[in-house]
């Protein structure tokens, strides 16, 4: 039975586990996208909005330094991804299926930063709002 067990495991130990979510968290900063299975995808998507969280707070920074080892991903995380999702709340990532693995089939993802891809939709959307918009009272 699960009774009172949180989170997924993975099949690692703690240090384990720890090491993995740093690394995939870094890498998802710093490239802004990565390619992962889907059950690692699914363990860092609410680890990732934690830390995007505790970077965009000035007082809570450090709780993500202490995380966060490598200068250069803090740098890119506060100089870069911070000023992007300044007006989102949640929600900086999107997780798209690629398909499954050719080994062992594990289901493969790509998990990446919401942030260009969100500020072109809405204006395209808008434009096609308006064009659309404008269609229906010329006829």
């Amino acid at each position: 039975m699960r009774h009172k067990v949180y989170g997924t495991h993975l099949g690692r130990d703690k240090n384990e586990r720890t090491a993995l979510f740093k690394n995939l968290v870094g890498s998802l900063i710093l490239y802004g996208q990565i390619k992962t299975t889907q059950a690692k995808a699914k363990a860092i998507k609410g680890l990732i909005d934690k830390i995007i969280n505790q970077a965009k707070n000035p007082s809570t920074r450090r709780l993500m330094q202490t995380f966060l080892v490598s200068k250069k991903i803090q740098e890119k995380l506060i100089k870069e991804v911070i000023l992007a999702l300044k007006s989102r709340t949640s929600g900086y990532t999107s997780i798209i299926k690629v398909g499954q693995r050719q080994g062992d089939g594990a289901m493969m993802v790509r998990i990446s930063l919401l942030l260009e891809e969100v500020k072109e939709s809405r204006v395209k959307s808008q434009a096609g709002a308006v064009k659309s918009g404008k269609e229906k009272t010329s006829t």
